[in-house]
């Protein structure tokens, strides 16, 4: 999602090129299929499968995203989607609960935790970010989705941690601790202050969110899966065309400006700890 303009063949090649670990993959950018093609060009790449999005990726309606309006219709995508993403066989396919009745939305996550079960597939339930941007979940914290999976009980479920979405946290190394081992992804990026929106991220270590601690604690919890750069940079898809969006930066450029700088964060993280 990082490099937004660019097709999934070409994200692959310039992520490959790059000397990056693994690709997100997001079924947006696959089209209508079939994705033989693309499946092959992923192998082909050496890259590895980091937490996949779907193209609805709620139980409930989300603002300024497309989609049913319907949670029947929303879920029955996912499912959909959750057999087009096993063949990509990611580490994990993200699910957010989307904002309003939380009792409809622990129905359609037990939906699709059952088929994830039935595919070898783990759903990263992903908490929002709470202070200053639209309503997008029910849930705000790591403690609030281990609150779920624990409710719903099942083995597929478990939790993305996103640092945009988290850092600012109260208790949040602590909850790190606590619940490391429901934490199925890792999306890493960073607070503009002020921000702008909720597609105004950064790259890792160009913001306040503390990055470098952040990543000292999920390694001390054991956390050794992809930590996947994540950044929304609106140049007007969602509305807001910001001057400075990283949305119009080239897409290899981007891409070694992340790597470089989620490296160097990685580096400072026992000092920053």
């Amino acid at each position: 999602m990082s490099t937004l303009a660019a097709g999934f063949a070409d994200d692959v090649r310039t992520y490959a090129a790059a000397g990056l670990d693994g690709i997100g993959v997001w079924e947006l950018k696959l089209g209508d299929g079939p994705d033989d093609d693309a499946i092959a060009l992923l192998r082909e790449s050496g890259l590895g499968s980091a937490t996949a999005v779907p193209a609805v990726p709620s139980i409930l309606p989300l603002p300024l995203l497309a989609g049913p309006a319907d949670p029947h219709d929303r879920i029955d995508a996912i499912l959909r989607s959750l057999h087009r993403l096993a063949a990509f066989q990611p580490a994990a396919v993200l699910c957010f609960t989307g904002p309003g009745d939380r009792a409809t939305a622990l129905r359609g996550l037990r939906q699709v935790a059952a088929e994830a079960e039935k595919l070898d597939l783990r759903i990263a339930l992903e908490p929002f970010q709470a202070e200053g941007t639209e309503s997008w979940s029910t849930l705000n914290t790591l403690e609030d989705a281990a609150a779920v999976v624990e409710e719903i009980g099942s083995p597929a479920l478990g939790i993305q941690f996103d640092v945009w979405h988290l850092w600012n946290t109260p208790e949040l190394f602590e909850e790190i601790e606590q619940h490391a081992p429901l934490i199925a992804g890792v999306h890493v990026n960073d607070w503009r202050e002020p921000t702008r929106g909720w597609a105004d991220r950064v790259l890792p270590g160009d913001g306040v969110a503390g990055v470098p601690a952040i990543l000292g604690a999920l390694d001390r919890a054991g956390w050794d899966g992809f930590y996947d750069i994540e950044v929304f940079s609106d140049n007007g898809t969602f509305g807001v065309a910001y001057p400075d969006s990283l949305w119009d930066v080239d897409a290899a450029t981007l891409v070694d400006r992340g790597r470089r700088q989620l490296l160097e964060c990685w580096e400072e993280r026992r000092v920053a700890a």
